[in-house]
């Protein structure tokens, strides 16, 4: 708890008085006014008082500083910076309290000169100063989708950060998201260092999307501050969903629930588990005119293919693969990515966004674990229970 104290100027007068002289006989004579015995002064009736108080340390920088005075009024509050810069505050309608405006830096002194009249005339001042908290770690903060993206209706809004977080649930609570049109969702954990905000289904195509992660000055715990508030402002484009059932060798895309195309497609090899594309609700994560794929165990170093859609961390792609013409829409032989024509490819690559959910069924093997859009991979009610709140 921070030492309140109050530093007052007074006007002192010292009275001045001769004793008076008992008289004759011995009564009990009255002292006092004029001709009588010395007298203390009133002290002024106005009190002064700030919050952060004179001599605070370590004052958390989202904490409003205010002015008090009780028994008079305010006549001139300045509360200034290390570099002399006033602070941005107001006083109240009667002029008993001013309260800052401005969101204090980290380690930084700030110092008072406030000065009232008190209901008896008599002027109360208030100096000193404070300091606020020094973060042992300044955490960049991100978030995704960014200013201005257009994605596809599976995109979840992901905030990361580059230090694990600890106070999971205040930092929820310092992340707002609004949208203009109904749109149930819920923030989840992926990881210490990412939270993930999904829709409870794709969003409605053409939604507009506002992110705030107002994070400066909330702990992160074990001493992790972010080093600035960010905001991101996106939309969702048009619906489009890719279906793929692996032993139908076929990638159907579909256009706001109907069948738009159909591509002939070879997916991972059946008979190694290993090898399989795995099932799951994927989502279009990087789109690369040209890739390279690498798999020593499989005896494959830089190999180039084209019009390539990353779907999952794991090394899942939608990708031209010609080599593999004979196959494509008859077996699955792939390494576990989806090969296409290479006209198909481009046809679909050119369709894509950032975002488009692909939809994988039929294969034996489980969704990855260790993705970082993983968003899809499980139910709501499981999604509901990655909150802190």
């Amino acid at each position: 708890m921070f030492e309140r104290r109050t530093l007052v100027k007074g006007a002192v007068v010292a009275g001045a008085g001769a004793l008076a002289a008992a008289c004759s006989g011995g009564g009990g004579g009255t002292q006092g006014g004029t001709g009588g015995e010395q007298t203390t002064p009133a002290q002024p009736v106005a009190k002064l008082t700030a919050e952060p108080a004179v001599d605070a340390k370590d004052v958390p920088v989202l904490q409003p500083v205010t002015v008090k005075v009780t028994d008079g009024t305010l006549t001139d509050v300045k509360l200034t910076n290390a570099e002399g810069k006033a602070v941005e505050g107001s006083l109240n309608a009667e002029r008993t309290v001013w309260t800052s405006s401005e969101t204090l830096g980290y380690g930084k002194t700030y110092t008072y000169a406030a000065s009232a009249t008190g209901s008896d005339n008599k002027p109360v001042q208030l100096t000193g100063s404070f300091t606020t908290l020094s973060p042992a770690n300044q955490v960049r903060v991100t978030v995704n989708p960014g200013d201005d993206a257009e994605v596809g209706v599976g995109m979840p809004v992901s905030v990361k950060f580059t230090t694990d977080v600890t106070n999971k649930a205040a930092v929820e609570k310092a992340l707002t998201l609004e949208t203009d049109k109904n749109v149930e969702g819920s923030w989840g954990w992926l990881s210490d260092r990412q939270v993930d905000w999904r829709p409870k289904e794709y969003w409605p195509a053409g939604t507009k999307v506002t992110v705030g992660a107002k994070l400066y000055g909330v702990d992160l715990g074990g001493g992790a501050y972010p080093r600035a508030d960010v905001t991101s402002e996106f939309k969702i484009g048009r619906n489009q969903v890719v279906k793929i059932h692996t032993p139908d060798h076929v990638m159907n895309v579909y256009r706001n629930g109907s069948l738009a195309k159909s591509y002939p497609c070879s997916n991972g090899l059946d008979s190694d588990v290993n090898r399989n594309t795995p099932n799951g609700t994927f989502i279009v994560m990087t789109k690369e005119p040209h890739a390279i794929f690498d798999n020593a165990r499989y005896g494959y170093t830089n190999v180039n293919k084209k019009w390539a859609c990353r779907i999952s961390n794991h090394g899942e792609f939608i990708h031209e693969n010609q080599d593999n013409a004979a196959a494509i829409g008859k077996t699955n032989n792939s390494h576990g990515c989806v090969n296409l024509l290479e006209a198909d490819a481009k046809n679909y690559f050119d369709s894509a966004l950032i975002g488009d959910p692909v939809e994988i069924t039929g294969s034996r093997l489980g969704s990855p674990v260790n993705s970082d859009v993983a968003d899809w991979f499980v139910s709501w009610s499981a999604w509901q229970g990655k909150s802190a709140l």
